[in-house]
């Protein structure tokens, strides 16, 4: 991935005059246009009332609409407040294949004034996409999404 031009699209988007939803889409494309080796990235928004994470703005398939707090990747990784990275989708227990492609995925909190609002999202076609450094790369990445908050 080239996390410098992710990085510097994400400033100029940041700093943008537009609505914080056209700000996320935007973010989403940058990633995508900036990644190697994904099929999907996206953002899974909190519903506050039912506690259920929502599609929000994302690039790749047609993509699963809700997923319960607690379940799937997207799920454990709001409701325990913690990024996960999967090497192996298959081997995670509650996996939910939106894409059936999907081999590995890494799921990152995102948090505005220290309050949870969304996951970011990140599937691969491959096993063991994401690194270590992919991963510190990537939080980084998310702490400036986090300030895009609707």
């Amino acid at each position: 991935m080239d996390y410098y031009k992710m990085n510097l699209a994400m400033s100029v988007i940041a700093k943008s005059e537009a609505k914080n939803i056209s700000k996320l889409c935007n973010a989403m494309a940058a990633i995508w246009e900036n990644a190697t080796d994904i099929n999907w990235v996206g953002i899974y928004l909190l519903d506050e009332d039912t506690n259920d994470l929502y599609l929000g703005p994302f690039q790749g398939k047609i993509a699963c609409s809700s997923i319960k707090m607690n379940e799937g990747v997207c799920g454990k990784s709001a409701y325990e407040d913690r990024v996960i990275r999967v090497e192996d989708v298959h081997n995670f227990d509650g996996h939910i294949a939106c894409d059936s492609a999907s081999e590995s995925e890494i799921v990152i909190p995102l948090k505005k004034c220290g309050k949870l609002w969304g996951v970011l999202d990140i599937d691969a076609p491959i096993k063991n996409r994401f690194s270590e450094e992919d991963e510190k790369s990537l939080i980084k990445i998310a702490e400036i999404v986090s300030q895009l908050k609707l």
